[in-house]
């Protein structure tokens, strides 16, 4: 009888892993499931040493739900990514999930958060050392020289 399982090739990640300079930037486009999420884990640990990453930005945006699997994921993913030389900064918690979040005791104090994309990156420069000179990723330009 055959494994219904492996019928058809395998699902595409919902998340994208793009490199900028010495960091990773990943994505989450849609939900995920615990299967697909640690699938993105191994994924994105694997893709940090490849690249030899400083820093890891996580983005969440696209999430209106972020359940204790999800949150232990990512806590579980900063600490291997640290283990791995890379500093790990999560962006886009939307309003309603940062208060579901504390609502339902989630404690996410370890993980260094930021509020956006543009945001992330000027925390990972300031805690790597690294000085890139990029525009800002909302396409505004930022006169003051740091």
């Amino acid at each position: 009888m055959p494994n219904d399982k492996n019928v058809g090739p395998p699902q595409p990640l919902l998340v994208s892993i793009l490199r900028q300079g010495p960091y990773l930037i990943a994505s989450i486009n849609t939900a995920l499931d615990d299967s697909q999420l640690l699938r993105f884990q191994r994924d994105l640990i694997d893709q940090v040493g490849r690249d030899r990453a400083r820093g890891v930005i996580i983005d969440v945006a696209a999430l209106d739900v972020l359940d204790s699997f999800a949150s232990c994921t990512l806590h579980n993913l900063a600490e291997m990514a640290g283990l791995r030389g890379a500093t790990t900064v999560v962006v886009g918690i939307n309003p309603d999930v940062a208060f579901a979040t504390v609502r339902l005791g989630m404690h996410m104090d370890t993980l260094l958060t930021a509020l956006d994309l543009d945001d992330g990156l000027a925390l990972l420069d300031r805690l790597t050392g690294s000085r890139q000179h990029r525009p800002s990723v909302s396409g505004a330009t930022n006169g003051a020289s740091r």
